[in-house]
């Protein structure tokens, strides 16, 4: 039995697909087209898209225009395990400027539960925090050293007398 092949014209293949439609050969010769992207206007018209151009949506395979970062790093999670396994002493500043101070024990995606010395543990919602730092990394206050005797009463200064 002898089949033979029917191919289609490629040319009418190409009109149908729409002028713009780019092509790329295969191995065996063969002919792989892909559609023109297109856009469709708020009027309702239909525009090819160039996926050359510098202004190219994203998803064309432009290869000028950067692939938005991933909307979740998991950064916070990271830094929550680390404070956590370490038993890092932190300090939590709460909105009206309260201080927590206190270990990480756990967090899920609303709020977190300190840990504290001399007081009881507290479950504190992260909307209410404002920052969170290390408790070694807390400003040190200095106080102002008291004069000396010596400053207080000065023989050079003439004291008025009264009578």
């Amino acid at each position: 039995m002898n089949r033979k092949l029917i191919r289609p014209n490629m040319n009418e293949i190409k009109e149908k697909m729409g002028r713009g439609a780019a092509s790329q050969t295969l191995g065996g010769g063969a002919m792989v087209l892909t559609p023109t992207p297109t856009m469709i206007q708020p009027d309702g018209a239909v525009t090819a898209i160039d996926p050359s151009a510098p202004l190219a949506p994203q998803g064309l395979g432009s290869p000028r225009r950067k692939i938005a970062p991933p909307e979740q790093t998991n950064a916070e999670s990271f830094y929550y395990l680390k404070q956590m396994q370490s038993k890092t002493p932190v300090v939590v500043v709460l909105q009206d400027d309260e201080k927590l101070r206190g270990v990480i024990e756990w967090y899920d995606k609303h709020c977190l539960k300190i840990n504290r010395l001399k007081e009881p543990n507290v479950v504190v919602p992260k909307h209410n925090i404002k920052y969170i730092y290390k408790q070694e990394e807390e400003p040190r206050i200095r106080r102002k050293s008291s004069p000396k005797k010596e400053d207080l009463i000065s023989p050079d200064v003439d004291l008025p007398l009264y009578d």
